[in-house]
């Protein structure tokens, strides 16, 4: 019936009061958007519909995609990959999206989704959750292999939905994920937007720390939060009765990855300043409890609510044990020990922060340094129509992607004071405007930088890894 009044109206309004009265004639059933979208579907080898549903007035569908464990081989294990589609129009542009994790049942929006008003398809990243093969065979987790994967999404949706424009995108590890597909597959999409993504080339050249201690506006929140490290560790027979007791009443256990819960503290310890920036703004600077005065308590509270102690025991480390194996492998990680004059004789454990703390040694992988000099490389050398959006002071933005000689129509921006949550929208006025132009240039929409003026948080942004 709404169908039916709404179609009456537009009619009216072109041909007068007329065509009110004339309605004799039976209306014309109006075509169903998700029996339009399933048909097509259903013609893709190994795409299975999960689920189908109105969202907002369009479809919206969760879909396993199988895929090879191996894409050198691929008629051995195979494994279902889930993916959403959100469907707009098949003549509106595509958005390939992905957190560089899992979790992507819901129904979050990505921004370049907005700003190109296109179709949406979010791609869990290969290993997480359910989206694993059988054999968990971890040597077939590596940049090339999820690549490959996004490579195939792709083709096939072009083939069988839509020929036109498509972006690709992500927050964090996304962001990461996304120029890694670029560097394998560099014409899968048209461009690529990638928002606070670290670049961490050469592992043990860190600049992280360097970074953190000039974060912010006042020199006093880096000395106190200095502070807040180190008596934490000087007190820490009693912070670890603490821990001990928060794990035992939670039902919680070190055992698999830090080992036990005098690393699990020192590790908390560390990433304490990083995740504070990572997060926070220097308005938040009044909360550190960065004095002698400071309790036990309000110290335990404290790195609580910035790290969380319950990400440090083997339950909070589960689902991001595909990103540990990956930076101990490939992606590299921060050395959040390093130059720590202020904790010089209260560190017990030279490698309490890095990744491959968090991996199991029955599956911890030998580091491949060349990586990420390949893709650096690539993009200094080739890169093209790549946007990056990084925030001011974030830690993760210390080591960036950077353009050289061969980098072509490309595109970098900070948000001032922004944090790992920084986006276009963030950005200051003309800036966003710019960058929404630019985007919706590569994608052949018309212009429309009113559209930035909405707000987007990436669920992918939300952590990474150890932060």
């Amino acid at each position: 019936m709404r169908r039916f009044t709404i179609a009456a109206v537009l009619v009216a309004l072109i041909s007068g009061p007329a065509a009110l009265t004339a309605s004799a004639a039976p209306a014309v059933p109006a075509a169903d958007p998700v029996a339009d979208v399933t048909a097509k579907l259903q013609t893709i080898a190994g795409l299975r519909i999960e689920s189908s549903r109105v969202v907002s007035g369009k479809p919206f569908f969760v879909l396993r995609y199988t895929q090879p464990a191996d894409h050198k081989n691929p008629g051995g294990e195979k494994f279902e990959q889930r993916v959403t589609l959100w469907h707009r129009d098949f003549n509106r542009p595509t958005v390939l999206h992905t957190t560089g994790y899992g979790g992507v049942g819901g129904t979050f929006t990505a921004e370049p989704t907005r700003l190109v008003d296109g179709n949406q398809l979010n791609v869990e990243q290969r290993f997480f959750n359910t989206s694993t093969p059988a054999s968990q065979d971890w040597t077939k987790l590596n940049i090339w292999q999820a690549a490959s994967d996004h490579h195939r999404i792709v083709e096939t949706f072009k083939k069988a939905l839509y020929s036109g424009k498509w972006v690709s995108t992500g927050a964090s590890k996304g962001g990461m994920t996304s120029v890694y597909h670029r560097r394998f597959y560099p014409n899968d999409v048209d461009a690529t937007v990638a928002y606070v993504a670290p670049q961490d080339v050469i592992n043990r050249r860190d600049t992280y720390i360097d970074f953190i201690q000039q974060a912010g506006t006042d020199p006093a929140c880096n000395q106190a939060l200095r502070n807040m490290q180190r008596n934490t560790l000087l007190r820490r027979p009693a912070m670890l009765a603490k821990l001990t007791e928060y794990a035992a009443q939670n039902g919680l256990t070190y055992e698999s990855t830090f080992g036990s819960a005098d690393r699990a503290l020192e590790a908390a310890v560390l990433d304490t300043p990083f995740a504070f920036w990572q997060y926070s703004t220097q308005a938040d600077c009044a909360r550190v409890p960065g004095t002698a005065a400071a309790t036990d308590q309000e110290l335990f509270d404290f790195i609580d609510e910035i790290s969380g102690w319950g990400f440090y025991t083997d339950e909070g480390t589960a689902p991001y044990l595909p990103y540990y194996y990956q930076a101990s492998e490939q992606l590299n990680w921060p050395d959040v020990a390093s130059k720590t004059s202020w904790l010089k004789g209260l560190l017990h454990y030279r490698e309490a922060g890095d990744a491959p703390a968090a991996v199991p040694d029955s599956i911890e992988p030998r580091n491949q340094p060349f990586a990420m000099m390949d893709v650096d490389l690539w993009l200094k050398k080739s890169g093209q129509r790549m946007l990056f959006v990084y925030g001011e002071n974030d830690p993760w933005s210390a080591e960036r992607f950077e353009p050289g000689p061969g980098t072509r129509d490309s595109h970098w921006y900070t948000v001032p004071n922004g944090n790992h949550g920084s986006n276009i929208n963030a950005l200051p006025t003309e800036q966003r405007t710019e960058a929404t132009q630019i985007l919706q240039k590569w994608m052949g929409v018309a212009a429309n930088p009113a559209a930035a003026q909405t707000k987007s948080i990436d669920p992918g942004a939300k952590r990474q890894g150890l932060r």
